[in-house]
């Protein structure tokens, strides 16, 4: 029973790993733009973020946001608000050049950077935690500890999501020299930005 519970969540928790979001769109966005170092970064920074909501829904932070219109509204607001922050950047501030090919890049644009951008994308998203709340609790077998085996499916996401973001990484690194040319790092750019905007409205305007 147990081990059928973790391959119907495995296989139901890859398919919505597969599905192009917000995820994918900064991923690609950094691995194209800035190298697959700072796409790996920022990999690890959203994969971390999945995996805080699934301890925290394990011990009870889901339910709260779940119960709370409050506490819901106002980390939907908060993450609506940091997405359009990210797309109206990179509307108004196209990049022209790589991020490795001059050093003052480098310096605005740090790994930790990067990191930082992909993990609170993912804290700042309520849905994810209400996600986790009512997708996780049917492959928990009864009796089971809820904080346990929220936080192993969270893991076996964050496995499943690191393995599709290097595919993903991977993938870019043949066309990096097309994609890091100043019209098309401009252009690829501008697009990125409508694409976070529209998640921000996506999320602003989202109910539960």
């Amino acid at each position: 029973m147990t081990a059928t519970l973790l391959f119907s969540f495995l296989f139901a928790i890859t398919i919505l790993t597969l599905t192009p979001g917000f995820d994918t769109a900064l991923v690609l966005r950094t691995a194209a733009a800035q190298g697959w170092r700072r796409a790996s970064a920022t990999a690890l920074g959203i994969n971390l973020g999945c995996l805080v909501w699934g301890v925290a829904v394990g011990f009870g932070l889901g339910a709260l946001l779940l119960a709370s219109e409050m506490a819901y509204n106002l980390l939907k607001w908060v993450g609506a608000a940091y997405l359009l922050y990210l797309g109206v950047k990179l509307l108004l501030n196209p990049r022209t050049q790589a991020q490795d090919e001059t050093a003052a890049e480098v310096a605005q644009q740090s790994y930790f950077s990067c990191f930082n951008r992909g993990l609170f994308g993912n804290l700042l998203n309520p849905k994810i935690g209400v996600f986790y709340v009512t997708f996780m609790p049917q492959f928990i077998p009864a009796g089971a500890s809820v904080a346990l085996w929220c936080s192993l499916m969270a893991l076996m996401h964050v496995a499943i999501g690191l393995l599709w973001n290097a595919v993903l990484i991977g993938g870019s690194h043949y066309f990096a020299a097309h994609l890091r040319r100043p019209a098309v790092l401009k252009v690829m750019d501008r697009l990125t930005g409508m694409v976070f905007i529209g998640f921000a409205a996506k999320l602003a305007l989202s109910r539960r």
